[in-house]
């Protein structure tokens, strides 16, 4: 007889499939039911047969493998830090310091998503389509914003060998367009190699009302700053609260975290008693902080002794970029010496509150008696950043409008400095000050200031080291290296099928036992940011003379200089003309560096010019959107764009109450964006002009009664003024009729970086209008639709069409 043989579980299929056999299986033994059950339909053997499969066992992790707790900081340079000899206390770092190593000369891509991919992944930034952050994205190569399949992730490697998996915090790799509850999940963090999620997609985010994410879904925060809420706080309550959750259910395995918390990338925001401990200890100004420090930095033993302090100002006039000009301290008034040096208090208020919360865990772990074997990394991912401008902000979006600060605008907040009434940055001059000894900051890749950062590496069971400085020159794609070896692993040559790029790292575990200044095994790394090269090999050094995000192009004009870092940290002596050879083979080598690493174009172009870029998407173009109340907020990358031209809004709203009142259609913050809302029986329409006061209001000149109406807002462009903001005026509707009108101007850029999205029914986060608080919840009526036309139509066809679906409903 002919046998067929089934595996094991399909048998019960059939029962579903053939009509009459459920009695059957239920009476009898299935390997005894033969050809007669099945009326010949089918011959059924399975007593004789092997299976082909194999059960499942998941794969333990080796032996006494160690917990990973990767900290990473933003937007920080080594002179920040008290461990380095800045004036920030940090006694957690400092903690970690003396119970491991601290390295001099530990370096990244100079920006934030390019860094945290490589140290995702251990390949080069452009390899994982990381080129610049990934609101910059533009198609090519290197700069498609989407980590490939041939870059897995360390926590996959890690989940795939017995590791729980864990990503706390930012994460700004995911691409602008999935960033979004109807979007793609293929780069959130769950998809990538992490079990669990909580956290912020996007680049920044307010430290009092941020945009979270636990897993795969948008969330709220838990409580408001009212009731104590701070962003560092709740990270470091959750960053426990999963560990905790896995030691209940698989004690036996080790685990991963990655911990990014917010700090010190802008908003800095931090709880008042912490920026008090810095009250006037910033008042000498960046000059004389600079001059304080590095002495302090040689006797740690961070710098060599004969280092040189560098200028503020290194690169010429016609290549420099105005925006990160530095202002000399002894050049300013009275009023603004008082304003810097309280927005510097800040970022070190921040700075410590954070590294309080980072400590909280390390004490728990201390308690629980899991930090003798877990491998603690703390560092921070690009230089101190110089995006506040000459004069600080009290709202660094206005970097990314390229809209310059103003003294008197700023000073207005000066007591709130830190809060939430604003989103701060700090001036350039401490971000040179904070990345001392060495030339400019965040985003300036051929110099150190922008790529040589904080690192600090303690495993107390796995290194002998205490307290000690390592001098090896590394890279921010030795990480994953480095802790592959320490786990016991390799980086598989498949993954799911797919062949993976070769790393691009070394591993840095010899450097844990190693003598100070033992050879470093590491000897070629590129650099490659927004315009600005650089590559280094064997302690020597090439520069290319160029300002990012200054859009002059002409990179072949580009001067290139020489330094030889093993004698000259700083950079400070130029030697291309001592040694033109030595300079040409480093010229050619960086050329065949971005051959091999999809580095070229290079892109400089500026800031408004490269976030407002618009970027090809899996929705066709439209100049009609419509959306719906009950949706989550829609963010900007993916929302309608009404920048640089005429735009109409127009709610279909069926009023019940004559009391009716809240949002009916927001988008932004206070420090940006527009709202369309009902208050006191009026319609109110606010543009919030970088968080610029007075907000321009138009408020309808009738009452909103109880029916079904339209209302609308319409803004007419007129010209562009001599800041790139579009000016014009605003008309507001109601059933058509105008009920307000007055002048309006609207922002050249994005209303943030991320966050605050599109919402219809509320508003999320922090409030765009002063006159509402959030969630501003609308009350008393339903909400039909909200629809923006951004077509060259007349906002009545738009208003006749909308009349239509009223009628429709």
């Amino acid at each position: 007889m002919n046998v067929t043989t089934i595996k094991k579980g399909m048998w019960l299929m059939l029962l579903c499939l053939i009509p009459g056999l459920t009695k059957t299986f239920a009476q009898s033994d299935p390997r005894e039911v033969r050809k007669e059950n099945f009326k010949g339909v089918i011959e059924l053997d399975v007593r004789d047969s092997k299976p082909d499969w194999e059960p499942y066992t998941p794969k333990s992790a080796p032996e006494g493998a160690p917990n990973v707790l990767f900290v990473l900081f933003d937007d920080t340079g080594q002179a920040a830090w008290s461990p380095y000899g800045g004036a920030i206390n940090m006694p957690t770092l400092q903690k970690l310091a003396d119970n491991g190593v601290i390295y001099t000369q530990w370096h990244t891509t100079a920006l934030c998503s390019p860094t945290r991919s490589t140290l995702l992944t251990g390949r080069n930034h452009h390899l994982t389509g990381n080129a610049a952050i990934t609101e910059t994205a533009n198609g090519f190569p290197g700069a498609h914003g989407r980590i490939p399949k041939q870059c897995a992730t360390v926590a996959q490697v890690l989940q795939d060998n017995g590791w729980s998996t864990f990503w706390i915090g930012k994460n700004h790799n995911v691409p602008e367009q999935d960033v979004a509850s109807g979007a793609s999940r293929a780069q959130w963090p769950t998809q990538m190699g992490f079990d669990r999620y909580y956290g912020f997609l996007g680049g920044e985010t307010n430290q009092w009302y941020p945009d979270l994410v636990e897993d795969n879904h948008f969330t709220e925060q838990p409580y408001g700053p009212e009731e104590g809420y701070h962003l560092s706080k709740d990270l470091a309550d959750k960053a426990i609260e999963y560990i905790k959750d896995q030691k209940a259910t698989n004690p036996s395995k080790p685990w991963y975290m990655w911990f990014c918390p917010g700090a010190n990338h802008a908003p800095h925001h931090a709880p008042q008693e912490f920026i008090d401990k810095y009250k006037g200890k910033f008042d000498e100004g960046y000059d004389a902080y600079r001059k304080w420090v590095v002495p302090r930095m040689i006797a740690k033993g961070i710098i060599p002794k004969d280092t040189k302090l560098t200028d503020f100002n290194p690169l010429p006039p016609n290549i420099s970029n105005p925006a990160d000009y530095v202002r000399p301290w002894n050049e300013l008034n009275a009023d603004e010496k008082r304003l810097f040096s309280k927005l510097a208090e800040v970022y070190a208020g921040f700075s410590e509150y954070t590294d309080y919360q980072v400590g909280r865990i390390v004490e728990y772990l201390e308690r629980t008696g899991q930090l003798e074997n877990t491998i603690v990394i703390y560092a921070a991912d690009n230089g101190a950043s110089g995006e506040g401008s000459p004069n600080g902000s009290v709202n660094e979006n206005k970097f990314f409008n390229g809209y310059p600060d103003e003294l008197s605008e700023n000073l207005k907040y000066i007591d709130k400095l830190g809060g939430p009434d604003t989103y701060e940055h700090y001036p350039t001059g401490w971000a040179a000050a904070f990345s001392a000894p060495y030339k400019m900051f965040k985003r300036y890749s051929e110099y150190a200031g922008g790529t040589c950062d904080p690192l600090v590496i303690s495993w107390p069971k796995g290194m002998k080291a205490r307290g000690e400085v390592r001098n090896q020159y590394h890279h921010s794609v030795d990480i994953v290296p480095t802790i592959l070896e320490a786990c016991g692993l390799e980086m598989p040559k498949n993954v799911n099928g797919v062949g993976q790029y070769p790393l691009s790292g070394v591993s840095m575990m010899y450097t844990f036992d190693a003598s100070p200044n033992a050879p470093t095994q590491k000897h070629v790394q590129y650099y490659a940011m927004l315009g600005t090269r650089a590559i280094w090999k064997d302690g020597w050094k090439a520069v290319s003379l160029h300002a990012p995000l200054t859009g002059k192009g002409n990179f072949d004009q580009d001067e290139w200089e020489l330094y030889n870092v093993n004698e000259d940290r700083s950079e400070s002596n130029n030697l291309a003309k001592k040694y033109p050879d030595k300079l040409k083979e480093l010229i050619d080598l960086w050329f065949d560096e971005a051959d091999k690493n999809l580095v070229l174009p290079l892109d400089d172009r500026t800031a408004v010019e490269i976030i407002g870029l618009e970027r090809p998407s899996q929705e066709k173009p439209r100049t009609r959107y419509v959306y719906y109340p009950g949706t989550a907020p829609v963010p900007e990358g993916v929302a309608v764009s009404i920048r640089g031209r005429s735009y109409k809004i127009v709610a279909d709203v069926d009023v019940k109450d004559a009391n009716a009142s809240g949002v009916l259609f927001a988008h932004g913050s206070r420090f940006g964006g527009h709202s369309l809302f009902i208050k006191d029986k009026k319609l109110y329409y606010v543009y919030n002009f970088l968080g610029i006061k007075p907000e321009q209001q138009f408020v309808s000149s009738v009452p909103v009664t109880t029916g079904k109406h339209t209302f609308g807002a319409e803004f007419i462009r007129e010209k562009t003024g001599d800041k790139g903001e579009q000016i014009g005026k605003c008309v507001l509707y109601i059933d058509g009729k105008k009920v307000a009108e007055g002048p309006m101007r609207t922002q050249p850029g994005k209303f943030t970086l991320s966050g605050d999205g599109l919402c219809v029914g509320f508003d999320s986060g922090d409030a765009v209008s002063e006159l509402y608080k959030t969630p501003g919840t609308f009350k008393g009526g339903t909400i039909l639709g909200v629809g923006i036309d951004i077509s060259e139509e007349s906002f009545e066809d738009l208003e006749a069409e909308a009349a239509r679906m009223m009628k429709r409903d």
